[in-house]
């Protein structure tokens, strides 16, 4: 079942145009990837769905209901450019982000403070936004975010202004959350956090989607039939000229592509020139493919 479905999207500015006859569909309960370079259509495909813009045509629905306004409560926004008040004490925030929402106040209340102490935040609950660090200030937008416990959580950017170990911690808030059965749709830059994170992803670039699937099979359609190859020659052998051809002490390393035989074929053949210590096959990571997309797309 899909929580979000978009068909015939279209959204332009001026003479500029945002999103041409989009099509997006969203499985529940999945962490969802949108990628694109800067300008592609991204956050204008986010704030709509937000009901921040509205789109020029086109139709979405959320868990089989066309968008309406109600829809706001069952979601959650991060927003890239962060929205918090600065001279508002921590604690008050998250109140009021959580009342916006729809929740009582004393239910509000325990899930805060349930949030803080989670997030380590406790000991600066009563400090002013301004009063803290740009990565605290971004663990408060977060929980705010996530508060009313939203079934679709949108977040763009959500590791901007991270170190390495709060970035984990926020990942490991992500999976959580999706385990719990929240659908998470993730828009970033950060190819490694779409690697660990995503089920499926979908690339726009130039207002239109160019690539759309689960990460399994987008890798799988991706793979070149290709191997990396580690062996120590026998004495005195000299070896044919492998791609990639590399010395290293003991053994040397290459590429070799199947060519239309199996796998064990060819480690049999490998074999006649050494002790092959590694034979893996070379797998695209997203980071690629999302290179090679785009580079086709603009040719």
């Amino acid at each position: 079942m899909c929580i979000l479905k978009i068909e015939s999207l279209n959204k332009r500015y001026g003479h500029h145009v945002a999103l041409r006859d989009f099509h997006l569909a969203v499985p529940q309960g999945t962490v969802f990837g949108l990628l694109g370079p800067n300008g592609a259509g991204k956050t204008t495909l986010i704030r709509i769905v937000n009901q921040i813009i509205d789109q020029d045509s086109g139709s979405i629905w959320i868990n089989g209901e066309s968008l309406k306004l109600s829809h706001v409560r069952n979601i959650g926004y991060l927003p890239e450019e962060r929205g918090l008040y600065k001279a508002m004490k921590v604690e008050d925030q998250l109140l009021y982000f959580a009342q916006i929402k729809g929740l009582e106040a004393r239910a509000a209340a325990s899930k805060i403070h349930l949030w803080l102490e989670k997030l380590s935040l406790i000991p600066w609950k009563s400090k002013k936004i301004e009063e803290l660090s740009k990565g605290m200030a971004q663990k408060v937008q977060f929980i705010a975010t996530v508060i009313h416990e939203p079934k679709l959580l949108i977040l763009d950017e959500p590791f901007s202004g991270f170190d390495p170990v709060n970035a984990e911690i926020i990942k490991n808030e992500i999976l959580e959350l999706k385990n719990k059965g929240t659908t998470i749709i993730l828009s970033t830059h950060r190819m490694e956090s779409v690697e660990l994170l995503c089920d499926h992803i979908a690339m726009i670039n130039k207002a239109d989607k160019i690539l759309d699937g689960p990460v399994k099979e987008i890798k799988k359609n991706a793979k070149m039939h290709r191997y990396r190859v580690k062996l120590v020659p026998n004495p005195g052998m000299v070896l044919p000229s492998f791609e990639h051809y590399k010395q290293e002490e003991d053994h040397v390393s290459f590429t070799v592509a199947l060519e239309g035989k199996a796998p064990n074929e060819v480690i049999s053949e490998l074999m006649d020139y050494g002790e092959v210590h590694c034979f893996e096959e070379i797998i695209p990571s997203i980071e690629e493919i999302f290179i090679q997309k785009i580079n086709e797309s603009h040719g």
